[in-house]
C-alpha cells in the first residue's frame, strides 16, 4: 500500500501552540498598583498633573483590555445600559411627570442630555469617575450648556499644600500632547456653592465677597468612592486584572483556538493497493516511467476530488478485489471514515467557571447576559430572571446620586430648583397578567408609572 497523502502537509509547526501560549502574559504586570506620580504639563513646567498609571496609560489599557474579551466587553456595555435605566428626565415637582416648561425643554434639548447620560454612565461604569464641564453665559447669569468630558482623556493637577484640587488637564494622553486644556476645578463636595462664589454670588468661608472671575467654563468631577482613594479611583471589578481568573479565560481561549487550527482533521482514510497503480498504467498502455508517475499523480487526484465535496454526495465508485490463496479478500481500493469525535472540546468545564467569575467581578448575573455556555446554564425561570434584572436596576441608584450632581447644579444656579428635579427611573418588569412588558419606577419618589394608566399617555 503506498500513502498518498504527504504528512507535512497535515501537521506543521508542532510547537505553535507552546509559542502561543507563552504570548498571554501575566495581566498584572499592566494593572499593576503603585504610589502616587507627578509629570510636568507639557508646555507648562511649573504646573504638575498626576499620572494615571505607571506609564499615564492605565485608562487606555482597560479600554483594550476588556474591548478584547467578549464576556467583559458585553458586561459593560449591559452595566451601561442599566445604568442609563429609562434615561434622564427632568420631572415636575408638582404633577410627578416631565417638564413641560419652554424654556427648561430648550435647555434640555440643547445639551442632548440622553447622549449625555450614555456617556456619563459608560465612564462610570468603566472608571468610576466621570467629568463634567460646564459653560456659562457671557453675563456668567446661567449656565447654557454642559458637556461629558472623556474620562481617559482627563489628568488631575497636583493638590496644593491645603489639598484642593483646583484644575483638569484635558488632552490626547495616548501621545505626547503638546496642547493641553486647561479647565478650573470646582469644589469636589460643594460645586454649587464654589461656583456661587467665584462668580461673586455669595461669600466664602471666611465671609468675603469676591469679584466675579472671568471665567465662563468650569469642570465637576463625580467620583465612586473606594478604597484608599487618593486621585483616580480604582474600580472593584479591576479586581480580575490583579487575580488569576482573566489570565485563565484567555490562555482557555488561544489553547483551543490552536489546538484547532493546528489539529489534522482528516475524515477519510483511503487504502490504495499497489497493484491498482500498475493496473490503470497497463490498461492505458502507458509504459513511460515519467508518464505512468504522472498518471499515478492524476489518479490520486481523482481519488481525492472524489471524496472530497457536497456535491459528490450520494455517487458510488466501483472497484474490484480478488482472494489469495489463503482465503483473504484483497481490495483494491478501500475508503475508510474516520470519526474526529468533538474537536477543541476541551476545558468546557473551566469555561464556564472564568465566566461565572468575570460577570461575578462585574455584578452582574451570567443568565442576564448569557455569558455562561451551556444549556444547563441558562434554565432559571422567567421569574428569576425579572427578579435578577430588578435587583440589578436597585443597585444602580447609588450610582445615580452621584451622577445626578452637575444636573443639580445646573438646576440650582439657574433658578429652576423650585420647578424642576432630574431623576432616572428603573425599570420593572412585569408579569404577563398585566397586560405590559415593564413598567418605570420613580427612585426618588417610589411612584411607578403606568403606561396602561391613561393619566400618563
Amino acid at each position: 500500500m503506498e500513502d498518498i497523502f504527504n504528512v507535512n502537509e497535515v501537521i506543521s509547526e508542532p510547537n505553535r501552540f507552546a509559542v502561543a501560549i507563552s504570548t498571554v502574559t501575566d495581566s498584572r504586570q499592566q494593572f499593576n498598583e503603585t504610589d502616587v506620580s507627578f509629570a510636568p504639563v507639557p508646555g507648562r513646567p511649573s504646573e504638575q498633573y498626576v499620572l494615571w498609571g505607571d506609564d499615564n496609560q492605565l485608562p487606555y489599557h482597560v479600554i483594550s483590555t476588556i474591548g478584547e474579551d467578549e464576556i467583559m466587553a458585553q458586561n459593560k456595555f449591559f452595566n451601561v445600559l442599566t445604568c442609563y435605566g429609562a434615561g434622564l428626565k427632568l420631572m415636575d415637582r408638582e404633577q410627578k411627570q416631565p417638564t413641560r416648561d419652554t424654556e427648561i425643554l430648550s435647555w434640555q434639548l440643547r445639551n442632548a442630555l440622553p447622549t449625555y447620560m450614555l456617556e456619563q454612565a459608560t465612564d462610570m461604569k468603566y472608571f468610576f469617575f466621570t467629568v463634567t464641564v460646564l459653560i456659562l453665559s457671557r453675563d456668567g447669569k446661567q449656565i447654557n450648556k454642559i458637556r461629558h468630558k472623556e474620562a481617559c482623556d482627563c489628568r488631575l493637577a497636583r493638590a496644593d499644600k491645603d489639598g484642593v484640587i483646583s484644575r483638569v488637564y484635558y488632552a490626547n494622553w495616548r501621545e505626547n500632547p503638546t496642547e493641553v486644556e486647561t479647565i478650573p476645578l470646582l469644589d469636589f463636595y460643594d460645586p454649587i456653592g464654589d461656583l456661587r462664589t467665584r462668580m461673586g454670588l455669595e461669600p466664602d468661608a471666611r465671609g468675603r465677597m469676591l469679584r466675579p472671575t472671568a471665567d465662563r467654563k468650569f469642570a465637576v468631577i463625580t467620583r465612586f468612592p473606594t478604597p484608599g482613594l487618593q486621585y483616580y479611583p480604582v474600580p472593584y471589578y479591576t479586581a480580575l486584572f490583579r487575580g488569576d481568573w482573566f489570565d485563565i479565560k484567555r490562555l482557555i481561549g488561544t489553547g483551543k483556538k490552536y489546538k484547532l487550527r493546528n489539529h489534522a482533521s482528516i475524515k477519510y482514510h483511503v487504502e490504495v493497493h499497489r497493484d491498482y497503480w500498475n493496473s490503470i498504467c497497463e490498461e492505458e498502455g502507458i509504459t513511460d516511467p515519467v508518464k505512468q508517475k504522472e498518471r499515478v499523480n492524476k489518479e490520486k487526484q481523482n481519488i481525492r476530488d472524489f471524496i472530497c465535496g457536497i456535491e459528490n454526495s450520494g455517487k458510488h465508485w466501483i472497484t474490484g478485489f480478488y482472494v489469495d490463496v489463503n482465503g483473504k479478500e484483497t481490495h483494491m481500493v478501500r475508503i475508510n471514515l474516520i470519526d474526529p469525535g468533538k474537536e477543541g472540546g476541551d476545558w468546557s468545564e473551566d469555561i464556564a467557571e472564568a465566566a461565572n467569575t468575570i460577570c461575578y467581578c462585574d455584578n452582574i448575573h451570567p443568565n442576564l447576559v448569557g455569558a455562561t455556555p451551556g444549556k444547563t446554564q441558562t434554565n432559571n425561570s422567567g421569574s428569576d430572571k425579572r427578579e435578577l434584572f430588578t435587583l440589578k436596576q436597585s443597585l444602580e441608584i447609588p450610582f445615580h446620586d452621584i451622577m445626578l450632581l452637575p444636573i443639580h447644579l445646573v438646576m440650582d444656579y439657574n433658578g429652576w430648583s423650585d420647578k424642576v428635579y432630574p431623576d432616572v427611573p428603573m425599570i420593572l418588569l412585569t408579569t404577563l397578567d398585566q397586560n405590559t412588558d415593564a413598567v418605570k419606577k420613580s427612585p426618588s419618589t417610589g411612584d411607578v408609572d403606568d403606561p396602561n394608566d391613561p393619566n400618563n399617555k
